[in-house]
This record gives structure tokens, sequence and C-alpha cells, in this order.
């Protein structure tokens, strides 16, 4: 067994050598004399130029100590880990340093966001706890520093591990908010379907963030805490909060209207981000919405293949199959309907449209639109058509943000009115608005449509690029390079981290390479295949390396981005 005396040894010798020596490292693991403490060198970079190496390190439990209650059920693990991965981040970002050239002396983790993700960056294991880290070994030009490696493998690393994952070293109370926090926020969600509710919103919940780009909390003093209206509050259970009061959205069409800027899309962005759960002190810790529940927005220029689009467009001018739609350059009203129908496909059971980003012809036509071009002239049945139907043929409900126009206050279950950030129920008064106004009302159209399998051909999904199998790149949070091909998940805004984009490439390439997209399973089938393979054996079941940069994903968000693929072809299933 190799010790970390060896380890140090190695830099000793190979101090001042030429960067590739480094190479002798690689794909060995190093103990403490005690045996607790393991390093294992996975990746060693080519030269301090290029992207840090992998390095993983593994402390025994004996050392860590963590309580049974810590980590007793799912939830609690993953905010464990969540929360350690933060501390070990904070840790890094102190100890970290410029050694040299190049990325020399880096030393970083996958650091989680807002949202508490299952992910790869450290894992709470039966024997111990693994970290994943990225660490620029040391250099000198391109020669290398080897006094400065060892202090940081031998001795950095080692300290960082006790100081930051022995539990008597660490904040006791704040571990315990985090874990209990989280499994609250499951036992919420887990309520939502028996209680015939989309989406919850506790009372005291800080809905707006900092910035567009920075999902933290806005400061407190400049906030309005939430509070539910009489008539939508609900009472929901949790096991270490007690009860927890708010306001349910239930099953249906709801409205949100109100004036600008007083509230409306900051209460939608939060019911979307709800699919997740929140760190402690986010603000929307219990605010929390089915998993199934999927933004939709117009996405003008996307490619589409092979979608039914029917429900919605029929009798294109050129003459189009909407039955199939396929095209390069989607306008705003085909992009929404293939976003929803594709959507459906996956499995959403709710809807989630804001008109400031939805396509106008496609979400409304007003009478006097109706009376001057004439139905058989317009291929467009326009949301507002088919909201009833799509909700009581599929049990699809839908929540919008409306300010511009009434048409939806005739098919409204429930409206929603924001008034400086604070709800109020107004369901009534929008009613006897579309009394008043019924002759200029939109037909309802009786029947949905069929939402229709197809099954994507392996052919069309390729990863190679130039003499690589498998080249699959994330260059940020919305964009894939996946082989040839350039994804982008612009509009996907339930995407919250780059870590979830990594691991959707991931899993593209491990659908391809284990055979899971064959020609012969529909999309259901694949998604299916892939969310149990994941759910039974983790996120490195998708790659062969041990990867600490994945992070758990949505069956939809897989779903869009292998639609997304523009050469992809379609077969209907």
């Amino acid at each position: 067994m190799n010790t970390l005396d060896d380890l140090s040894q190695i830099l000793r010798r190979i101090d001042g050598r030429g960067y590739p020596a480094y190479k002798d490292l690689q794909n060995c693991s190093y103990h403490s004399t005690d045996g607790k403490f393991e390093l294992l060198i996975d990746h060693v970079q080519g030269d301090p130029f290029a992207a840090p190496s992998s390095i993983r390190f593994r402390l025994s439990h004996d050392i860590t100590g963590f309580p049974d209650w810590s980590h007793s059920s799912k939830p609690r693990r993953i905010a464990l880990e969540n929360h350690l991965t933060r501390i070990v981040s904070e840790y890094c970002g102190r100890i970290s340093r410029r050694a040299g050239s190049g990325k020399s002396g880096l030393i970083d983790i996958d650091t989680p966001g807002q949202e508490v993700l299952e992910r790869t960056a450290l894992l709470y294991t039966e024997t111990g706890i693994e970290v994943r880290l990225n660490v620029g070994l040391p250099a000198r030009g391109r020669r290398i520093s080897g006094r400065e490696a060892k202090q940081i493998l031998c001795d950095d690393l080692p300290q960082l591990a006790l100081d930051t994952l022995s539990f008597n070293k660490l904040d006791e109370e704040k571990i315990r908010l985090a874990v209990e926090t989280n499994e609250d926020a499951d036992a919420l969600r887990a309520q939502l379907k028996d209680r015939k509710l989309i989406s919850f919103i506790a009372n005291a919940s800080s809905l707006p963030r900092r910035s567009g780009i920075d999902q933290k909390p806005l400061d407190s003093s400049s906030s309005i805490s939430f509070q539910s209206p009489d008539e939508l509050t609900v009472t929901l259970e949790t096991p270490n909060h007690g009860p927890v009061t708010g306001m349910g959205i239930p099953e249906g069409i709801t409205l949100i209207v109100g004036g600008g800027f007083h509230g409306k899309s900051t209460l939608l962005n939060a019911i979307e981000r709800g699919v997740y759960n929140h760190c402690a002190n986010d603000g929307r810790e219990f605010v929390v919405t089915r998993a199934d529940a999927v933004k939709i927005r117009a996405e003008d220029g996307r490619a589409v293949t092979g979608v039914d689009i029917s429900p919605f467009i029929n009798n294109l001018p050129n003459g189009a199959n909407t039955t199939a739609f396929t095209t390069e350059n989607a306008s705003g009203s085909t992009s929404q309907a293939a976003n929803i129908m594709e959507a459906l496909e996956s499995g959403a059971d709710s809807l989630l449209i804001d008109e400031d980003i939805a396509a106008t012809n496609f979400m409304i036509r007003d009478h006097r639109m109706q009376e001057l071009v004439s139905p058989d002239k317009e291929p467009i049945t326009p949301y507002v058509a088919k909201v009833r139907a799509l909700y009581h043929e599929h049990g699809v409900s839908s929540i919008l943000v409306i300010g511009g126009s009434g048409d939806y206050f005739p098919v409204a279950d429930l409206v929603i009115g924001m008034d400086q950030y604070l709800p109020q129920d107004i369901t009534q008064q929008a009613r006897q608005i579309a009394a008043a106004h019924q002759s200029a009302s939109i037909k309802q159209s009786n029947t949905f449509g069929v939402i229709t399998k197809r099954r994507p051909q392996p052919e069309s999904i390729d990863p190679r690029k130039g003499r690589r199998e498998e080249s699959v790149k994330t260059r940020s949070t919305h964009h894939i390079q996946f082989g040839e091909s350039d994804i982008d998940l612009t509009a996907l805004t339930q995407i919250v981290s780059p870590s979830q984009t990594r691991a959707i490439g991931a899993a593209l390439a491990y659908a391809v390479r284990e055979n899971i997209i064959d020609g012969q399973q529909s999309f259901t089938e694949i998604l299916d295949c892939i969310c149990n393979k994941i759910q039974h054996s983790g996120l490195d079941a998708l790659s062969d390396n041990a990867r600490g940069d994945l992070a758990e994903f949505r069956r939809h968000d897989f779903a869009a981005a292998l639609n997304r693929l523009r050469h992809l072809k379609i077969s209907p299933a």
C-alpha cells in the first residue's frame, strides 16, 4: 500500500523535471499511515495551462463521526452532502493560491447554488466521505514544482479533510437545520398530489432575488414577506418543523394578474424553481412545486423534428404537415406549440407560462381580430381555446402570468391578483367581468387532441467529433457541444446549474453508448430507462470516470436537450 510519505518522495524526485513526469502519479492512490485517509489521483493535466487535474480523497467514518440523524434518510443525506460541499468550497477558497504558471496551486470543487441537488462532488458512502476536487499541479514554467505539490497533496488536502469533514469541528445547529429543512421540503412536495395542489408557497417566504443572474435572496430590508390570502390558505405537515401554513395553488387553470412590477413574474419564477429544494435561509425553503411542472415559452429559431402540433396549428399555407411538424427555424407560435407537445410527451402534469416570453398570437386571438381575419384563414388555435380541454382530457394544469388580456378570465378556475408582491384571490371579480363580456369570449375547443409518442433514431444522434468516438463538452449552463452539434438550452430556465447540463450531456452519450436509443424505444421509454439507472446506480453510472462535476437533472430537461439536436430524426411510435 502506497503511503503519503511515498508520494512525498516521488514529488521530491521529480522536482524540476518536465511537466509530463507528473503522469507517473496518474491512477495511483496513497494512504495516511493510519489508513483512514486516502488520496486518489485520477487524471493529471497535460501542462500547467490545461484543465486542472482530477483528484479525490476519502476520509473514513472513524474520523468523520457524523451521527445517524444527519444522514438517516435520502433527503438528509443529500442535504448533508450539499452542506459539506459548501464548507469544502469555502476552505478551498482560503488555501487555493497561485503557485507558479498557469493553474498552478488551484484547488476547487463543484460548488452548489441555492438549489439542493444530488451531486457527485462529495459523496457520503457506507465507509466514509469521498470528495472530488480540481487541483492545478504546480509548475514553474513547464517544470514541476515538487515542493509546492507536496504541500498541496500531502499537507493541505489531508488537513482540509480533517477540518471540513469532522463532525466535532462543525456547527451542529447548521447541519441540523440543513438536513431537516431539506427533509421537510420533500415532505411538503409529497403531499401536493393528494391535496390536489400544483404548488405551495409558505407564509413568510422571501421570493425576490438579487438579480436575474444571482439567485441569492434580496436583502431582507428590501423584500416583502409572502402572505397567503385567507381563501387560498392551506396547512401542510412536516416531520421537523411541524405544520406549515401558506398558499396552495390548486389543480386546474390559474391566472396570476396585476400591474407591472407588482410581483407576477417573481411569483411564477419561485413556482418554477420550486421543483427543486432550496438551502436553508434561501427564503424559498418551503416553496415547493410538483416535480413534473414545466416552464413553457416561445423559442424563435429552434429546430423542431416530427412533433405533432396539430392540437394548436393546422392548415399552414405552405402545406407543411403539422402532425409531424419539422423545421430548422421555428416561429414563435410553432416553437411554443412544439415545446408544449414535447413537455406533454415527457410526462409534464402542469405547464407554467409567462405572457412576457410567450408568442402573443399563440396565447390569444381577440374577437376583433377574429372578425378581421376569418377562422378559415387562421391556422393557429390559441392556447386560451385549448387550455380547459387540456386539463379535462389529460389532467394537465396551467399556471399563467397574464397582464395584458382578459381573454383567459372565462376559462380560469383561480385568479390571483398581485398587489405590491402580496397575493389576493380576485377570482369572483374576474368572473363578473367575464360574464359582462360573454359575447366576446373565445370559443372553447371540446377536445384537445392526441399526445403522440415518437421514437428517436440512433443514426441521427452522433457524439463523434474528428477522431474522437465521444466528444461532449458543456460550454455553459445552457449549451452542450455534442459531437459536431451545438445544443442550445437557453430557453430551459429550469436548468439551474452547469452541473446539470454536464450530466445531461453525459446521459445523452450514455444513451448512445448503451444502445438505449435503439430506434425502437419511444421518448418515454428512453427517459424511464435513464432515470431508473440513475435512481438505482447514481450519477456515476453515466461515466466510466469518477466525475465530480455532475448534478441531478429532470427527465423533461433531458428530453428537451434531445429534442433540440438539429440533425435529430424521428419515427412515430
